[in-house]
């Protein structure tokens, strides 16, 4: 064996290299302080390893990013761990390059003849936030993309030139993933290997900085094998937080980017969100200039010079107390970041009670007076100072209120915005896994026009966005299980108080069994609850706020006189009309009742009983349904509440209620483009949500 050695030695030079490497003299002997450098190099080879293996599976462009990541994390063995450990290596390697500049500063390892080792360790450093920018953006979903736009719009403020060069253009896409790719997984690490060399080069040719006192003084000892020992049990222990880190709380992945849904919550990582604070203290396009380029660059030219301005002791004394402060301040401006985005989980309400009433006086009272009000037109803060009066207490105290308030209201946005991206991240996964069952397993099936194609054709998640869009104003979406819900407030007419017709019918669960019910029931067909305390119309269910309630001879006096008093028999055919016509909806959720109503004859019996007379009319005389034709002009039932009749009735509720429409506008009217304010697509993705008819998650476990 000692003739290969010796054979290898001479034609390499190995025992020398491993001489020159091990048996660095290290005065005063090894120490635990000295372990930050080693696992910094450590943590970044780490990052090495696992960026070639996740290189290996990732496809960077706009329908392959998110989609080659979540195939990593979800379906190839292993890839969760894989992603994790790259993911909290990232987050490790910040603190501990935090912590090794901090080391540098105290120990005075940055004056001569260390200056030049020192510059080089403060380009590592930016390298390593550079790293941290760029990769965040990778796997292209929402949390990702609106933090970078956020950063490359914050780059802006030097000059628009700055993020159209990094973006690759006017729009974030494959230009912009393939840049930031190529400067994250080429350009930066070539850059940090290189400094880095030259980094330890420096440093060995310098050697350790030593603050040697006591038994210490004087002492010698070589890198091996106590420091290298203390060296590898400190990188161990942080490659074990690393696992542990990736194993209990596994690296998130939102919910695919989409340029055309603003993520409220956009947040950069903990690592820049000091900066993010701090630039709430500089508004404007001047303010951001100052906040995000000037100082910084300020802050980062003063570590430049500390070499120069340690040479005294009261210089080192004051790089110390800057490097200290810049550290103190970050993690206090992180610290208010935090705290105002999550402000609303922590406040006690009764710190905004006297707000919160005085604005539901004023809302009151702009529903009431209208133009007419002395709050219409102003501001909120000014709002409360005329509600206030001349009660300077009482202002004082809303003012102070308002302030957390704002707060409250900032922080509550934020929190439902994170809650509907969590919805969605879930939404996702569900989607894009089909069960195959000769593989027993759920398996990726994501189409080639990407996974947000799935998300955005998905009535689920969309539908909800496209009612509140657009529908909301007039119809409520409220019941004991309804997953979102939309209340409308319908104001009185102003100063009179007389009920002002403008609202429509609550579409949860629309043509199912029990709204139907509701519907020919004679005490909520018009039900409509005025409150003139808080000067709104609340509670109506069917036709209680629309002119159809007060036209003569209509549904609501039918079902009012007709069906007032009926006997055991009328009963039973209103039940059995009810079952019918829902049955003619083809809701899912009704799909088991409604075979078990069609074999048990309840359809046929309801079809009959729609041609009987109650006490004057019968419901054939209004209403066409399937063969019934000769019938007025009251809405065709024909497939009522189904996917194809609602569609219909949006689109153009004059093809269904004819004269009788109050004021519902036609979204796409037929021959009528310029009119279009929704498509098909879209309709029937609001369709769909009502109907609760969408695809349902896996019903075994994901992998």
């Amino acid at each position: 064996m000692k003739q290969i050695l010796d054979w290898i030695d001479h034609r390499t030079g190995y025992r020398g290299v491993v001489k020159e490497t091990l048996y660095e003299n290290i005065p005063g002997g090894s120490r635990w302080r000295y372990v930050w450098g080693s696992t910094l190099v450590f943590v970044f080879f780490v990052q090495v390893v696992t960026g070639i293996f996740l290189w290996m599976a990732y496809s960077p462009s706009t329908q392959t990013a998110w989609e080659s990541v979540y195939y990593l994390q979800y379906h190839l063995d292993g890839g969760w761990l894989l992603r994790g450990i790259h993911h909290y290596a990232a987050q490790i390697m910040m603190i501990l390059m935090l912590l090794h500049v901090l080391q540098v500063v105290i120990d005075g390892a940055y004056k001569a003849p260390r200056e030049v080792n020192f510059w080089f360790g403060l380009l590592l450093m930016l390298i390593v936030f550079g790293l941290g920018l760029t990769g965040y953006l990778l796997p292209w979903d929402q949390k990702g993309y609106w933090a970078t736009k956020v950063a490359t719009e914050i780059a802006g403020s030097v000059g628009r030139e700055v993020p159209e060069i990094a973006v690759g253009g006017a729009d974030y896409g494959t230009q912009t993933l393939t840049r930031f790719f190529a400067i994250h997984a080429g350009v930066l690490p070539a850059l940090l290997v290189g400094l880095l060399v030259v980094h330890i080069a420096l440093f060995r040719r310098h050697g350790i900085t030593a603050k040697l006192s006591g038994r210490r003084e004087g002492y010698q000892e070589d890198f091996w094998p106590d420091q290298v020992l203390k060296d590898a049990v400190a990188c161990l222990a942080v490659l074990l937080v690393i696992v542990l880190l990736a194993w209990l709380a596994r690296a998130e992945l939102g919910a695919p980017a989409d340029a055309a849904e603003n993520y409220a919550a956009a947040r950069p990582e903990w690592y820049f969100l000091f900066l993010f604070q701090f630039l709430k203290y500089f508004p404007g396009e001047y303010g951001k200039l100052i906040g995000a380029v000037v100082l910084p660059g300020l802050l980062v030219g003063f570590m430049f010079l500390m070499p120069f301005v340690g040479r005294s002791r009261t210089g080192h004394r004051l790089n110390v107390a800057f490097i200290a402060l810049v550290l103190i301040g970050s993690a206090v401006l992180t610290l208010l970041a935090l705290d105002e985005d999550y402000y609303a989980k922590r406040i006690d309400k009764s710190q905004i009670a006297e707000a919160e009433k005085a604005f539901e006086q004023i809302a009151i009272d702009l529903r009431k007076a209208g133009e007419g009000s002395p709050y219409h037109g102003k501001e909120q803060a000014e709002q409360l100072a005329i509600f206030s009066g001349d009660d300077q207490e009482e202002e004082n105290l809303l003012q102070e209120q308002y302030a957390r308030y704002q707060r409250y209201q900032t922080s509550k946005n934020f929190i439902e915005a994170v809650h509907a991206a969590d919805v969605e991240a879930e939404r996702i996964k569900e989607l894009a896994v089909e069960w195959d069952p000769q593989a027993e397993a759920y398996l990726p099936s994501i189409p080639p026009t990407g996974a947000l194609a799935l998300l955005r054709a998905d009535p689920k998640t969309q539908g909800p966005k496209l009612f509140g869009r657009y529908c909301a104003s007039c119809h409520d979406y409220s019941g004991p299980e309804a997953d979102t819900e939309f209340v409308t407030v319908h104001p009185l007419a102003p100063q009179t108080g007389d009920h002002v017709p403008n609202g429509a019918p609550n579409l949860y669960r629309f043509a199912s069994r029990q709204w139907i019910a509701g519907m020919l029931d004679p005490e909520e067909v018009a039900k409509v609850h005025l409150d003139r305390e808080t000067w709104t119309v609340t509670d109506a269910p069917y036709y209680g706020n629309t002119n159809i309630a007060t036209e003569d001879g209509g549904m609501v006096e039918f079902v009012q006189n007709d069906l007032a008093d009926l006997d055991d028999e009328g009963r039973e055919k209103i039940e059995a009309i009810v079952v019918a016509l829902s049955a003619d909806a083809r809701l899912p959720y009704q799909q088991t009742l409604d075979q078990e109503a069609e074999t048990a004859g309840q359809i046929a019996a309801g079809r009959e009983a729609f041609t009987d007379a109650f006490d004057s009319y019968a419901c054939s005389d209004c209403h066409r349904w399937g063969e019934i034709e000769d019938a007025e002009d009251a809405p065709d039932l024909t497939g009522y509440g189904s996917r194809d009749w609602m569609i219909k009735m949006i689109a153009d509720p004059a093809h269904i209620y004819g004269e009788h429409n109050d004021r519902m506008p036609a979204f796409n009217p037929p021959g009528k483009p310029e009119s279009q304010q929704l498509s098909d697509e879209k309709i029937g993705l609001i369709v769909d949500w009502i109907r609760q008819d969408w695809r349902p998650g896996p019903a075994k476990p994901q992998p």
